[in-house]
């Protein structure tokens, strides 16, 4: 066999790319949703502009990379990763509301 194909990520059957990438998309999206909390605080606290441009500009570079890697997989994989992104914002957003002022 060729070294490639026993090596290469991309040739494991669907049903083990799948929760793999669906477990990508929950990290990529913890993330930028931290990323992005860290961001409305810095503006919000009034700190420093540098520091929020950078944050911003992190998360979409690692939303825009992890999406990519989804897609070189295919698009089931990318519907996966995207599902993870959508089920981490759900249950951050869930947690957020949980917490009584």
């Amino acid at each position: 066999m060729d070294e490639r194909k026993m090596s290469d990520f991309f040739t494991l059957p669907l049903i083990m790319l799948l929760p793999v990438y669906f477990l990508g998309g929950v990290f990529i999206g913890y993330g930028y949703f931290h990323a992005l909390r860290e961001t409305v605080n810095l503006i919000v606290d009034g700190g420093k502009p540098l520091g929020a441009i950078i944050l911003t500009l992190a998360r979409i570079s690692l939303m825009t990379t992890g999406f990519l890697i989804a897609a070189l997989a295919g698009g089931l994989t990318l519907m996966a990763a995207l599902a993870g992104v959508l089920c981490t914002k759900w249950f951050l957003l869930r947690k957020e509301r949980d917490i009584p002022v």
